[in-house]
């Protein structure tokens, strides 16, 4: 069902990550100890996007904001199918194009190698327009993959959405911008450090360390092991 609430994008950025906290999808680094993300760089705060697949009430409410972010943002009738990326894209793909009433398909991050060797899984036709589907981004690059492989098929794809935009890379959408993608999300970091202050229960050591990383992301990675 589409969803008819509209509620502000400062609200659901809130909410979202309120959610996001409840559910112990943040994590602070603790006695020192940096979270490696996937590029291998240390960094003091992680987030598992993937974790609201497994709580209903979230997830559904979720789907909801980002179903009508992006109606908002790109169009109530700008789309003609919704594409997922392998993997934590596949199942809120699903949902969003259940709720705009749109066909889905997914997106392999290579091809399968064998039948078909195909990266577009299920019907995606020629003059189509995509929208892309993830669960969070950093500086928007593993983007660019899928938007290449929607291309080929002679589909267009100039948007994605996401639940979480790290929102600390400045080279981020420009990045998604020269490649002709606008992005959407629902929260940032910045909103979630908010709302940890708003929660209290950690120690200004903590609260400083996070300040400074999302300050200035790529000093505090050279001064922690980069």
């Amino acid at each position: 069902m589409i969803p008819s609430s509209y509620p502000s994008s400062e609200e659901m950025a809130r909410l979202t990550a309120r959610m996001l906290w409840e559910i112990g999808a943040v994590h602070f680094m603790e006695n020192g100890a940096p979270f490696k993300l996937a590029s291998g760089l240390p960094s003091p705060v992680y987030i598992d996007c993937r974790k609201p697949n497994s709580f209903p009430r979230v997830r559904s409410t979720l789907m909801d904001f980002l179903t009508v972010t992006v109606m908002r943002n790109a169009g109530f009738e700008a789309f003609d199918n919704i594409a997922g990326g392998e993997t934590a894209g596949i199942p809120f793909a699903a949902m969003v194009a259940e709720r705009m009433a749109l066909p889905m398909t997914y997106v392999r991050k290579k091809p399968k190698g064998y039948g078909r060797n195909a990266r577009i899984e299920g019907v995606m036709t020629e003059g189509q327009r995509v929208l892309l589907v993830e669960d969070l981004t950093t500086d928007g690059g593993s983007k660019l993959s899928f938007v290449d492989a929607i291309r080929e098929t002679g589909a267009s794809c100039a948007h994605t959405a996401v639940i979480f935009y790290y929102g600390i890379f400045p080279e981020t959408t420009k990045t998604l911008g020269d490649h002709g993608v606008e992005l959407h999300y629902l929260c940032t970091w910045h909103d979630v450090l908010a709302e940890a202050k708003a929660r209290g229960g950690f120690d200004a050591d903590t609260l400083a360390q996070v300040e400074a990383f999302l300050a200035d992301p790529r000093k505090w990675q050279a001064e922690n092991g980069a």
